[in-house]
Parts: C-alpha cells; sequence; structure tokens
C-alpha cells in the first residue's frame, strides 16, 4: 500500500506538462479551438491526478474519492470530438444537443457506480485493497462497477473517435476540392494522434481490468505511463502549434448531383478545354498554393462549375488535376536535367517532397529517383538495340 515509485514520477511529469499546456492556452485570445483544448487539457488533468492517487498511495488518506474521475473520464472522447469540430469544422458551434450526447456517457457510469460510492464504507473500500481483508461481496460489486465502467468507457470512447475520423476525412476531402497545396491546412498530425489516443485509452482500460483482477504485465505501470506521456507530449505540441484555420479552408465540400448534371455535356467541354488551357499554355500549376478561387478569377467560370466539371466530367478533383500537370512537367525535368528531386519539386509547384513523392508515385509507379534510373535503363537500352 505504498507508494509506487515509477508511475508516480511518470504521473507527475504529465500533470506539470499539463498544466504548463493550460497556463499557454489560457494565455491566448479567447476562441473556441483554444476553449475546447483546454477543456480537453482539464480533463486530461483530471485523469492523470487519478492516476496519481492511487500510485502515489493518496487513496489510503481518501478512500471515499476512488473512482470519482471516472465519470469524467468519459468526456475524453467528445472533448477531442469538439475540439476538432472547432479546429475544421465550417460550423464552430456544438449545439444543445451534442452537449447532452456528451453528458450521457458520465451520467451512465455515475448510475452505474451508485452502488459502489453509496453502498461501501469508505474503510471497506480501503480494505478492498488488500486480498487478506476484503470482503468477497463487496469485491464483487466492487469488481463489477469496474468492469462496467470500463466497457462503457471503451464503447464510448470509440464510437466518438470514429466520428472524429470522420470529421477529419471530410475536412481533408474539402481541401482537394479547392487547392492545389493542402498539407498546412489539413491537420494530418491529428489523424495520427487520433490512433495513439485510441491505442492509450484502450490499452489503459485493458490495464485498468488487469490490474483490479490483480494480473500484471511488463507495460503495467512502466511501459503504459511512458507510452501515455509520449502521446501527451506529441499532443501538446502540435495542437499548441495548430493556427486557426480560416473559414474559406474549412467550406463544405462541394455536393455532387445524384444523377444529371447542372450543366450540359458541351459546357462541361468546354469548361474542360479552359481548365486545359489554363493549365498547359498559362501553367497556373507552377503556383505553389493554386487555390480552386484563382484558377476560377483567371478563367472566368465560377468555383461550382469548375468543381462539377472536374468531379463530374473529368472524375478527379482539384487537388489531383492540378497535381497531375506538376508530376507531367517533373517527369520531363527528371529527364531532361541533372537537378535533384527536391529543387525539381518545388520548381513545378509543390511545398514538400514527401508530397510530391506521394504524387509521383501514385502516377507513375515509382519514386522519382526510381523513374529518373528507370528511365535512363530503358534509353540506353533502346539505344544498344
Amino acid at each position: 500500500m505504498g507508494i509506487n515509485i515509477v508511475p508516480t514520477v511518470i504521473y507527475a511529469s504529465m500533470m506539470g506538462m499539463t498544466c504548463f499546456a493550460l497556463i499557454d492556452v489560457l494565455s491566448r485570445k479567447r476562441q473556441q479551438q483554444s476553449i475546447y483544448l483546454g477543456v480537453l487539457l482539464l480533463l486530461l488533468l483530471a485523469h492523470i491526478l487519478g492516476e496519481l492517487f492511487i500510485y502515489s498511495g493518496a487513496y489510503q488518506y481518501a478512500p471515499a474519492l476512488a473512482g470519482m474521475q471516472l465519470p469524467l473520464r468519459m468526456l475524453l472522447g467528445p472533448a477531442l470530438y469538439f475540439y476538432a469540430i472547432a479546429t475544421m469544422s465550417p460550423d464552430r458551434q456544438v449545439n444543445g444537443r451534442a452537449y447532452l450526447l456528451a453528458l450521457t456517457g458520465p451520467l451512465l457510469v455515475i448510475v452505474g457506480m451508485l452502488p459502489f460510492a453509496l453502498g461501501i464504507s469508505s474503510a471497506d473500500k480501503l480494505a478492498l485493497a488488500n486480498p487478506a481483508t476484503r470482503d468477497p461481496e463487496l469485491w464483487q460489486i466492487a469488481f463489477m462497477t469496474c468492469l462496467f465502467a470500463t466497457i462503457a468507457f471503451i464503447l464510448f470512447t470509440a464510437a466518438y473517435l470514429v466520428v472524429t475520423f470522420r470529421l477529419h476525412a471530410r475536412h481533408r476531402r474539402q481541401l482537394m476540392e479547392r487547392f492545389s497545396t493542402i498539407e498546412k491546412r489539413s491537420m494530418d498530425w491529428f489523424r495520427v494522434l487520433l490512433v495513439l489516443w485510441g491505442a492509450v485509452w484502450g490499452l489503459f482500460a485493458l490495464d485498468f481490468m488487469m490490474g483490479f483482477l490483480g494480473v500484471r504485465w511488463f507495460g503495467s505501470g512502466v511501459v503504459l505511463p511512458l507510452f501515455e506521456m509520449s502521446v501527451l507530449m506529441v499532443f501538446t505540441h502540435f495542437a499548441l502549434k495548430q493556427p486557426i484555420l480560416e473559414e474559406s479552408d474549412k467550406a463544405e465540400p462541394q455536393r455532387k448531383p445524384a444523377k444529371t448534371y447542372a450543366l450540359a455535356t458541351e459546357q462541361l467541354q468546354q469548361i474542360a478545354n479552359k481548365l486545359s488551357q489554363a493549365m498547359k499554355q498559362d501553367a497556373l500549376y507552377l503556383e505553389e498554393d493554386l487555390s480552386l478561387k484563382r484558377l476560377s478569377d483567371a478563367i472566368s467560370v465560377s468555383e461550382n462549375q469548375i468543381s462539377e466539371t472536374l468531379s463530374q466530367f473529368l472524375n478527379t478533383n482539384f487537388f489531383h488535376y492540378v497535381n497531375s500537370f506538376r508530376v507531367e512537367q517533373a517527369k520531363s525535368l527528371l529527364l531532361s536535367t541533372k537537378n535533384q528531386v527536391t529543387s525539381i519539386a518545388y520548381e513545378v509547384g509543390f511545398n514538400s517532397k514527401s508530397t510530391f513523392n506521394t504524387a509521383f508515385k501514385k502516377s507513375t509507379g515509382f519514386t522519382p529517383t526510381g523513374y529518373r534510373k528507370h528511365q535512363t535503363v530503358q534509353s540506353s537500352d533502346n539505344f544498344i538495340h
């Protein structure tokens, strides 16, 4: 019943890290994105304090508080989702219905904990920590409460992680309909962190149940807290660096007609010709941050009409359409010059080597370097034969 030193130190470090992040958030201008990030950090802090309460042995002095963090933990998934809405959705406001739905998780756990919270005295709760002094009937109540809270947390949080993934996917999709460069707007770091948070909370729930049953594994108290601290560190780093996205960066994707074109086929063909001319003759694709609005102004065609032409007539989107011309120009430069791949990527309009490599390989099946080598070998073989 003493102090578990290693996890206590880890969670104490996490508490300090979270507090510093909260101070940073509170010092910023009051905006929806900052508000929801602050709420999420407060909930993480409550979770961390709950772990410190157990690992530090403080529960011996206030056993009545054991498990009081469980209802608050149910709000982690909703808070992450609300932060995503404030950061990526064109409608930053969360309606009352969404708040009520989020509160059903904590309320459900509170109801499930009533037999444990009200039916067991503080002395009996403390006795449950020791197998030699625990009452079997009270232990059964505690176990069922733990099992119920864990299953509720897994299901409730998983549901919110799924809808948050969908929100991010929709955000990324609409960027590809309006911009040729999306790296600074797409928040791809957030998608990775969603996976990591899901892994942390899933493992935490599993470890919580195993610990309650007295089962220890190599990750208990050391590996899992370190993993959780690493994810928290990475999340706070990127979240605090994330700028406020403009409304134009978060507009809803263009709606596609279900069965028929809004424009006649002849009009779609005319717009397609204008688009081709703007790319091939005017070389607009060389503009690093070419947008749908910029292209619309250049060819005097509305954004909606361009989007319909791209999606319905050319079976593509703005992002892939522009980058296809960039890749074709890059192929030419790779064979006609000895310039470095990175230099060519920036020269043809890409603003990152990783995006260039991805687009190039998707188009040709080769990396830029591999394509250059392959074509050189092919040319040599043709020359010999």
